[in-house]
C-alpha cells in the first residue's frame, strides 16, 4: 500500500540537495542558454521583504489574460502559494474554502463528488444526467463528476467562478465553473521541488515537479505524486477499513516555441487511486413508513448500531471491497499569435475507468441483513441463478473527446475586444453490473407472517407447496437480485462570441459587453435492468427460494432526445476610478436534458398514471436566468482589496427527481419547478502590514423553490427544498510571517471556515429534516519556516499543518432512504496534524 510514496520518497531522499552547482547541472542535462517564460516551479532565493501593497491576481475566466479587479464575474482565485498555504490538492479540497461553494461525496461512491454553487448542483450521479457546475482542466471541460475527488499533479491556479457562465463555457454550468490551471514547462532553466509529507492516520505523501528545458524551444514538466492513509472508521467485520486510501498521479507536460508566434502545449496526465469507501453510520431508528420494508424493518434494526456521536468502529458481515478509479488524458493545445489576434485550438481526450463497491447494512456485521452486492448462496440463489451470485463490483467507463477552436483579439484601436469560437464535444459511456448479483436481502420475522402474505399475494400459493409445511417454518427471507447495463452515447456542438466595446466617451472609461451562445445536445442512452424479488424459505433440512413478482424489466431498451439552446449575455462595467469599477450584468444559461435510468416504468404508457413518464421519455433541459450587480475595488494604496456582488437567478423547468414512495432508490424526473434564489458576495482582503494580511470572504444565499408540481398538479415545493443552500458561509484567515531574516522566515496561516445549516433531500412532511446537515465551523492551521538555504541553489521549507483543528465532529452528507434508519451519515474528518517538508532547486 505505500509504494507510490515510498517510491518518489526514495527519489527525492536520492536527489543532490542543492549541492551541485547551476552550470554543472546544466552540463549533465545539456541545457543551452535559455530564453522565454520565467519558470515558476521553485523560488530558492531567500524571501524577500514583502512589497507594500496587494499583489495583482491574473485570471482567465473570460478565455483570456486579465486582472481579476477588471473581470465582471463574482470569482476566487487562489494562486500557487495559496494552494500550498490551504493545502489544496484538487477540487476536494475547495469544500469550505470559497462561500457559496459545498461539496459532498456521492453517498455509495466516495471519488464522485456533487458540487452545488449558489445552491444549484445535482443530488444524482447517473451517467444519463449532468451535472450544473462546469469542471475545467486547462480548458478541457470535464464531463463526469465520477473521478473528481483526485488530486491534481502540478496546479498552478484555481478559479471558481460564481454564478450562470452560460455564453464562454455553455451548457451544464447554471451554478458556475471551476477552472483547474496547471504549470506549463518553461526554457529559462532547470527547476524542481519535491515535497514529502506525513501524520496522523499513517498518511504518507509525496510528490515531485522538475521543470527542463530542451533547446531555447522546448522544455518538458514533469510531476508524478503519491500518497497512502488510512480512515478514520475501523472495520471490525471481515475485508478493508472505511476510508483507507493510496493514490497515484502523474503529469507530464511539454512546451515547444519553435516561432515566436506559435506555442504549442502538450500534457497527458494520469491517476490511479484505491480507496475503500465510508460507512453510513446509522444515527436514527426507522420510525417512517417505509413501503415493502416494513415487512423486514424490525429485523433489520435489530441488526444495526446507532449513535448521533462519531463511532470509531463499525462492522460489514461480507468483506469489505476496495474501489478504484483510473483517469487518463491527452491534452493539446496550439496557440497562434496573428498580430493583434490570436488563434487557439484546444484539443482533448480523456478516459475513465472506476469501480465502486458499497455497503449500506446497519454496521453490525449482520449476514442476515445485507445492503451490498457481495456473494450470496442462499436457496434463492439457486433459483435465480442456478448456483451462488458472485461478488460484482459496479465499474464505470467513460471516454470524451472535445475539440475548441477560438479566435480572440483587439479590433477599431484597441477599442474592441473580442472573443468567438466553436465547440464540439462527444462521449460514450457504460455502467456495467451485468451479472446477477445480489441488492439485498433480509429475515423476515416469523410473526410478520400473516403481514406478509397479505402485503405479497404471491404467497398464497406457496402456502400448500409440497415439501413445505409453514408451521415448520425456521426462517423466511426476502432477496432481492439485479442486473444492470447502461450506455450513453452524447454529442454537443456550439458556437459563441463575446465582445466588449470601449467607446470614446467618459474618458474610455464605460465598457460594454455582450455575449451570445448556439448550442445543440444530441443524447442517446440505452438500459438493461432486471430487478427480482425471491422468497427463501428453510426449514429443517429443507430450503426453497420462490420468485415474486418482477419489480423492474428492461431489455436494452433505447432513448434518445435532442436539445438546443440560444443564451446571452450582457454586460455594462464602468471604472469610477483606476482601483474601483463596478458592473451590471445580465447572464442566461441552460444544463441539458437527459433521462433516469433509476425510473423503474419503460415509458409514460406502462407508468403510473399520476407520473405519466417513464424511462424513455427523459427529461428537458432546465434554464437560469441571472442578474447581478458587482464591484471590485481597491483602497489605501492597494492595500485594502473589497469585492461584491449582489444578484438574483430565475430557475424554469427545473428537473425535479421524486423519489417512488415505498423505494429506496427509484425515483422519477420530471421538469416540475421554478425557483428563485438571491444572495451577495463580499470578498475582503486586507495588508495590515507587510507581514500580516488578513482575508474575510462571505456568502449569504436565500433559495426559494416556489413551484413544484406533483404528478396530480399539486403544489409541493415545500418538500422540495435547495438541498445544498446555506443561507451563511465564509472564511476568515490570518497569513502572518512572524520572523524574516537572511536564513528563511517563520510563516503561519490560520482559518476558520464556516458553513451555514443546509437542506437535504424531503420526500414527504414527516421526513423533514431528516437529511439535513447542521451548522459547522472547522479550524486550520500551518506554521511554515521557509527558504531555509540548502546549497548553492536550493530552499527548505519545513511546515507543520492541521485540520479540523478543535476536533469538529460533523456530517458531510446524510440520508434517510435505508430500511434500518431514518437517518444515517458520513462523518467529515476528525482532527489531524502533519509535517510537510519542502525542497526547491533552481
Amino acid at each position: 500500500m505505500h509504494g507510490p510514496a515510498r517510491w518518489i520518497a526514495a527519489l527525492w531522499l536520492a536527489l543532490p540537495n542543492g549541492a551541485l552547482a547551476q552550470d554543472e547541472l546544466d552540463a549533465v542535462i545539456g541545457v543551452a542558454p535559455a530564453r522565454g517564460e520565467s519558470a515558476v516551479v521553485a523560488a530558492p532565493l531567500p524571501p524577500a521583504p514583502r512589497a507594500a501593497m496587494l499583489e495583482e491576481i491574473i485570471v482567465t475566466a473570460e478565455r483570456r489574460v486579465a486582472s481579476l479587479q477588471d473581470t465582471p464575474i463574482s470569482i476566487e482565485a487562489f494562486d500557487a502559494e495559496a494552494i500550498e498555504q490551504r493545502g489544496i490538492k484538487g477540487v476536494q479540497d475547495l469544500g469550505g474554502q470559497v462561500p457559496g461553494l459545498t461539496l459532498e461525496p456521492f453517498p455509495t461512491h466516495n471519488a464522485t463528488l456533487r458540487l452545488f454553487i449558489r445552491g444549484v448542483g445535482i443530488n444524482d450521479a447517473q451517467l444519463t444526467q449532468d451535472p450544473a457546475v462546469g469542471v475545467y482542466i486547462d480548458g478541457v471541460y470535464v464531463a463526469r463528476s465520477v473521478g473528481l475527488a483526485l488530486d491534481v499533479a502540478d496546479l498552478e491556479r484555481i478559479e471558481v467562478l460564481r454564478g450562470p457562465q452560460g455564453t464562454l463555457y455553455g451548457r451544464n454550468t447554471t451554478g458556475g465553473a471551476v477552472n483547474l490551471i496547471t504549470r506549463k514547462p518553461q526554457v529559462d532553466g532547470f527547476a524542481m521541488s519535491h515535497t514529502v509529507s506525513g501524520g496522523e492516520r499513517n498518511r504518507l505523501s509525496a510528490r515531485s515537479s522538475i521543470n527542463l528545458p530542451v533547446t531555447d524551444t522546448f522544455a518538458l514538466g514533469v510531476a508524478v505524486l503519491g500518497s497512502t492513509g488510512d480512515g478514520f472508521v475501523d472495520n471490525a467485520g471481515p475485508g478493508a477499513d472505511f476510508g483507507d486510501r493510496e493514490e497515484f498521479a502523474g503529469r507530464l507536460a511539454a512546451r515547444w516555441m519553435p516561432t515566436s508566434e506559435l506555442t504549442a502545449d502538450y500534457a497527458f496526465d494520469h491517476s490511479d487511486t484505491r480507496y475503500v469507501n465510508a460507512a453510513f453510520q446509522p444515527v436514527l431508528l426507522p420510525n417512517t413508513n417505509k413501503g415493502a420494508a416494513e415487512l423486514f424493518k424490525p429485523y433489520a434494526v435489530s441488526q444495526s448500531v446507532y449513535s448521533d456521536r462519531r463511532l470509531e468502529r463499525l462492522a460489514t458481515g461480507m468483506p469489505m471491497e476496495a474501489s478504484g478509479t483510473r483517469i487518463d488524458g491527452h491534452a493539446l493545445t496550439l496557440t497562434a499569435a496573428l498580430g493583434a489576434h490570436e488563434l487557439k485550438y484546444i484539443g482533448a481526450y480523456r478516459e475513465l475507468r472506476d469501480r465502486q463497491y458499497a455497503d449500506l447494512g446497519g454496521g453490525a456485521g449482520s449476514t442476515t441483513y445485507r445492503v451490498d452486492s457481495h456473494a450470496y448462496d442462499g436457496p434463492a440463489a439457486l433459483t435465480a441463478n442456478g448456483g451462488p451470485t458472485p461478488l460484482v463490483i459496479p465499474t464505470v467507463t467513460q471516454e470524451q473527446w472535445s475539440h475548441e477552436l477560438q479566435l480572440s483579439g483587439r479590433l477599431l484601436d484597441d477599442a474592441l475586444q473580442y472573443v468567438v469560437g466553436v465547440f464540439h464535444f462527444a462521449e460514450e459511456g457504460r455502467e456495467d453490473r451485468n451479472r446477477l448479483n445480489h441488492n439485498f436481502s433480509s429475515i423476515v420475522p416469523l410473526d410478520q407472517l400473516d403481514e406478509l402474505s397479505t402485503s405479497l399475494p404471491e404467497l398464497d400459493p406457496l402456502l400448500g407447496l409440497p415439501g413445505i409445511d409453514f408451521n415448520q417454518v425456521e426462517v423466511i427471507k426476502l432477496v432481492n437480485f439485479v442486473n444492470l447495463d447502461w450506455t450513453i452515447d452524447n454529442e454537443a456542438v456550439a458556437a459563441f462570441g463575446q465582445a466588449t466595446w470601449t467607446p470614446p466617451v467618459f474618458d474610455e472609461r464605460l465598457h460594454l459587453t455582450a455575449g451570445y451562445r448556439h448550442s445543440r445536445d444530441e443524447r442517446r442512452a440505452e438500459k438493461f435492468r432486471i430487478s427480482d424479488t425471491y422468497l427463501e424459505v428453510q426449514t429443517s433440512g429443507v430450503g426453497i427460494g420462490v420468485p415474486l413478482s418482477s419489480a423492474e424489466r428492461f431489455d436494452h431498451v433505447p432513448a434518445a432526445r435532442a436539445f438546443d439552446d440560444d443564451a446571452f449575455s450582457f454586460v455594462a462595467a464602468f471604472d469610477l476610478s483606476d482601483t474601483l469599477n463596478v458592473y451590471a450584468k445580465s447572464v442566461e444559461s441552460y444544463k441539458s436534458g437527459g433521462f433516469n435510468v433509476r425510473d423503474p416504468n419503460v415509458s409514460g404508457a406502462t407508468a403510473d398514471p399520476a407520473y405519466g413518464v417513464g424511462f424513455t421519455d427523459g427529461f428537458d433541459p432546465e434554464f437560469v436566468h441571472s442578474v447581478e450587480l458587482g464591484l471590485k475595488s481597491e483602497w489605501l494604496g492597494r492595500r485594502l482589496r473589497a469585492n461584491f456582488a449582489a444578484f438574483r437567478a430565475d430557475y424554469e423547468n427545473m428537473q425535479i427527481n421524486f423519489l417512488i414512495p415505498g423505494t429506496i432508490s427509484d425515483t422519477k424526473t420530471i421538469n416540475a419547478g421554478r425557483a428563485r434564489m438571491r444572495g451577495a458576495e463580499v470578498d475582503l482582503t486586507a495588508l495590515i502590514t507587510p507581514e500580516l494580511t488578513l482575508i474575510a470572504d462571505y456568502a449569504y444565499l436565500d433559495a426559494e423553490v416556489q413551484e413544484v408540481l406533483d404528478p396530480a398538479g399539486n403544489n409541493v415545493a415545500d418538500l422540495y427544498p435547495f438541498t445544498s443552500a446555506p443561507r451563511h458561509s465564509g472564511v476568515l484567515a490570518a497569513d502572518w510571517t512572524l520572523w524574516r531574516a537572511s536564513l528563511g522566515e517563520l510563516r503561519a496561516f490560520v482559518s476558520y471556515n464556516y458553513t451555514d445549516v443546509r437542506q437535504g433531500q424531503v420526500i414527504t412532511e414527516d421526513r423533514r429534516g431528516l437529511t439535513s446537515i447542521p451548522a459547522y465551523g472547522l479550524w486550520n492551521a500551518r506554521l511554515t519556516a521557509a527558504g531555509l538555504p540548502l546549497g548553492r541553489h536550493g530552499t527548505l521549507d519545513l511546515a507543520v499543518h492541521a485540520r479540523n483543528l478543535a476536533d469538529e465532529v460533523y456530517p458531510v452528507i446524510a440520508i434517510d432512504n435505508l430500511p434500518h434508519a431514518d437517518r444515517a451519515v458520513v462523518w467529515g474528518e476528525p482532527r489531524y496534524i502533519g509535517l510537510e517538508l519542502v525542497y526547491r532547486y533552481r
